[in-house]
């Protein structure tokens, strides 16, 4: 069976719209359908934001599965469309839940469940590329926008399969995703059971140090680069980014030897410039 993830926000018009056009494709074979959170103003307060509407959509996926999941986006966007009702509101929404044979939400948002999983497929979403609501994923293949449902047909049709990789290698290659697109603080945030299970693997303390130097985190950035070090001496990268971050702390005269060594070791124009600049600092 085929997955198509539809990431999206319940207060989204065009979700709604695509919705309906999904429900029309004709698959010619079966079809699993998983909503997944995508917030149109990630910084609205509540009751006006969504974020505990994505949560007891997670909730309804856990406990209940794809089929208890669709029921309960019916509900939400039929109490918010045609009701005017405030989903931003927990009573609503266990309300909606329980219609929808989904009980205990109102204990459940008290206690804060749901909330490690919506933010952690919002950063799953940015780290593949989601930026609009609705986008459909199927596999390794997305069409983002309330498409025709002849489109949505074509795109499971066509969807290249996604690769089956370990859980940490996903996470891994997701962080470095949010580390592109200037997200550091994201990164850590999926790094999270990488660095708990596997924290002392140099890939994912490499990765974590960037991590820590792009989020301002010098301390932690240099600890672990000169850990880094200690195993791996020749590692230009490792010197190169433990120079930077000395530099970036303050401490020229502990950097320069790094750096120097690095532009000796790489022929990187990046590292010729730090080093450059590091230079014209001492004099």
């Amino acid at each position: 069976m085929k997955r198509i993830e539809v990431w999206a926000d319940v207060v989204c018009s065009w979700a709604h719209i695509g919705k309906r056009r999904l429900e029309k494709a004709e698959f010619g074979e079966d079809v699993e359908v998983v909503w997944r959170p995508y917030l149109l103003d990630p910084a609205a307060p509540a009751p006006s934001g969504t974020f505990d509407a994505h949560r007891v959509l997670a909730l309804a996926l856990e406990r209940g599965g794809p089929e208890l999941q669709n029921t309960l986006v019916e509900r939400i966007m039929n109490a918010y469309f045609v009701d005017g009702a405030d989903i931003g509101d927990r009573a609503v929404l266990a309300a909606l839940a329980a219609e929808s044979g989904l009980d205990g939400m109102a204990e459940a948002l008290d206690a804060g469940e749901g909330t490690d999983e919506v933010h952690d497929q919002l950063l799953r979403g940015k780290a593949i590329g989601v930026t609009t609501s609705p986008t459909f994923v199927v596999g390794e293949s997305a069409i983002a926008g309330a498409q025709p449902p002849e489109v949505l047909a074509d795109l499971v049709r066509h969807a290249v399969p996604a690769r089956e990789l370990p859980d940490e290698v996903t996470r891994l290659r997701h962080a470095e995703s949010l580390l592109e697109a200037r997200d550091p603080l994201g990164a850590l945030r999926l790094m999270g059971p990488l660095l708990a299970e596997h924290g002392d693997d140099p890939s994912v303390r490499l990765l974590a140090a960037r991590a820590y130097f792009g989020s301002a985190q010098l301390g932690r950035a240099r600890e672990t680069l000169e850990s880094l070090l200690e195993r791996t001496p020749g590692d230009h990268y490792v010197r190169f980014l433990l120079g930077r971050t000395l530099q970036r702390s303050n401490r020229l005269p502990e950097a320069l030897p790094h750096l120097r060594m690095a532009a000796a070791m790489s022929s990187d124009p990046d590292y010729a410039d730090a080093l450059r600049r590091a230079e014209s600092e001492v004099s």
